[in-house]
């Protein structure tokens, strides 16, 4: 049900360029309007009526209310005549009542004879009064003014209600949409400006958004550790490409890369070839960059590249790097050399007897395995469960749950200064097993216990 409102809008026309200015003199419940209409009265102004919900204001319920109210002004007139009416005869009935009562006393005392006249007479003016006293009830009771007094009580409390409710309500949802409106347009700069793939014109990440399961690793749920991504730095008339690499059972060796030509084939399990790895892999920190896949050489410090098209092997040590389980990550065994790729290049991560576990950054040169800079944090590796780089600066994470991490420290190696963070960072299991960032996509690719997850990444301009 809906109720219409007639409007004056203080315009000379009701059709032509633009909308009209209406200045409507409702209530404000009545604001929220469900149609409009509007025509051309004799003195050329444009009259509009609106249509308004039923929901908005009971604005029905009032009319009704109104109606009943005049209705029973009128019905308590009439009772309020017959009371009177009744009043009268009540203080005849009252005088005559006195009277027999005097004539009991008298008969009681012997002053009087009784006589059959005399009984008669009293048990005539009894019956009178009972019958008046009786008709008397039945009006008062028969009466339909006390149900419709109560109706118009129940009435009046339901629109209270309403009042109290509905539109309290409609005032925290509207509060609650206010605030949302204002998140959405304080993070609408945010998401339109993001930086172009491969830029770094930002002030660092600002949030990770949910997770995406792609699917399980090629090996099956009992495979727990491991590693995958997308291509990094890609060359020339390259096409994107995937790999997912996991561990054998023991979470240490790596035996293959498994490759992808696109993220639709790695999705589809189609299209994959499968490359050895000559000497095995160790750990859960490679990453494919540029043509080849680097890897930390198994059972030495040694780092380790496999060029896919030729299938060449190249190795050289970190110096002084610790390996063998020698302060890996929390929950992540055999993480050693931890390979990170990113906008300014490839980058390894690794701790020292020197630095007594604390995460050292090491950037290699361009075609080298060599470490050209090196930089030392005061994070300690085995506190974090993983790290990543972006534009050049180093991100750990941490477990602050079973089903969320934190990133809580950063290192930026173009200034050398350390700050914490709290960027909440959601997951489907327990441990994280891997995590890289890969600058071509602005995604973070994370190993959780042999599912395959990804993450965007959002910075803040």
């Amino acid at each position: 049900m809906a109720a219409s409102v007639s409007i004056l809008a203080h315009v000379p026309l009701c059709q032509g360029q633009g909308s009209p200015e209406v200045e409507i003199t409702s209530p404000p419940w009545t604001w929220a309007v469900q149609n409009l209409s509007s025509v051309m009265d004799a003195s050329g102004h444009c009259v509009c009526t609106v249509i308004l919900p039923d929901d908005t204001f009971p604005l029905r319920r009032i009319e009704l209310l109104e109606s009943s109210a005049h209705n029973l002004t009128l019905r308590v007139q009439r009772e309020m005549e017959k009371l009177q009416e009744y009043g009268q005869r009540l203080a005849w009935y009252e005088a005559k009542l006195q009277n027999a009562s005097h004539r009991l006393q008298l008969l009681e005392a012997g002053d009087l004879t009784p006589t059959e006249l005399d009984f008669q007479e009293l048990r005539k003016e009894i019956g009178e009064m009972e019958s008046f006293v009786g008709h008397l009830r039945s009006s008062l009771n028969g009466s339909d003014t006390t149900v419709e007094l109560q109706n118009m009580s129940v009435t009046v409390s339901a629109l209270e209600s309403y009042d109290k409710n509905h539109v309290v309500a409609m005032r925290q949802e509207l509060t609650t949409l206010r605030q949302r409106l204002a998140e959405c347009q304080k993070d609408k700069p945010l998401l339109g400006r993001q930086p172009p793939i491969g830029m770094c014109n930002h002030q660092g990440i600002w949030r990770i958004g949910k997770p995406t399961v792609v699917q399980l690793n090629w090996r099956g749920a009992s495979y727990k550790a491991g590693a995958w991504g997308k291509e990094s730095a890609l060359r020339a008339r390259r096409k994107e490409r995937y790999w997912v690499a996991p561990l054998n059972l023991d979470g240490r060796r790596l035996d293959s890369v498994r490759l992808y030509g696109s993220y639709q084939d790695l999705l589809l399990a189609r299209n994959s070839t499968d490359q050895l790895i000559t000497g095995f892999g160790q750990g859960a920190g490679p990453v494919l960059y540029n043509g080849s896949f680097y890897y930390n050489c198994y059972n030495a410090r040694d780092l380790c590249r496999l060029d896919l098209e030729s299938g060449a092997v190249d190795r050289k040590a970190v110096p002084n790097a610790t390996f063998n389980n020698r302060f890996s990550y929390a929950g992540t065994s055999w993480q050693g050399l931890d390979l990170a790729a990113d906008e300014s290049g490839l980058w390894v991560l690794y701790a020292t007897e020197r630095s007594e576990g604390d995460i050292v950054i090491g950037r290699l040169g361009p075609g080298s395995l060599a470490p050209e800079k090196t930089w030392q944090t005061s994070q300690y590796k085995p506190a974090a469960t993983n790290a990543f780089m972006v534009c050049g600066v180093l991100y750990a994470t941490r477990a602050v749950s079973t089903r969320r991490e934190e990133i809580f420290y950063a290192y930026d190696t173009h200034t050398g200064q350390e700050s914490r963070l709290s960027l909440p960072l959601d997951k489907v299991t327990d441990v994280v097993r891997s995590l890289s960032y890969n600058p071509t996509d602005h995604k973070l690719y994370m190993f959780s216990d042999g599912y395959l997850l990804r993450y965007d990444v959002l910075f803040r301009p």
